[in-house]
């Protein structure tokens, strides 16, 4: 889980989900890093007082009877719902600072 002071804005007015936002990396010394376009960021690592769990909701429509008519099987109804456990977030990366501009060295002339 990440955590972000302020807001992350796109160029265009489209939405950012499922999008590449950055490059997350980590120092020798375990502190994460942040880079978004031009701009790095520097975080901690913060252990969450309650564990965040995340689930996927799966709906069964298997029948548990195998002598069901053909009309049963067109009509099919939601017979019960199974909730699968895909992780449990007990850390997160938080990002206070603002961000900070890479600028690249380059050689003076003189």
């Amino acid at each position: 889980m990440i955590e972000l002071q302020g807001d992350l804005q796109s160029r265009q007015d489209n939405s950012l989900h499922s999008k590449f936002i950055g490059d997350l990396h980590f120092t020798k010394k375990g502190v994460p890093v942040l880079i978004i376009g031009h701009h790095i960021l520097y975080g901690k690592i913060v252990t969450l007082e309650k564990p965040f769990v995340v689930m996927s909701k799966n709906i069964n429509t298997k029948a548990n009877d195998s002598m069901e008519t053909d009309q049963e099987m067109d009509m099919q109804k939601p017979k019960g719902i199974d909730y699968l456990v895909k992780a449990i977030v007990k850390k997160k990366l938080v990002f206070k600072t603002r961000p900070k501009p890479i600028i690249a060295n380059v050689p003076k002339k003189i």
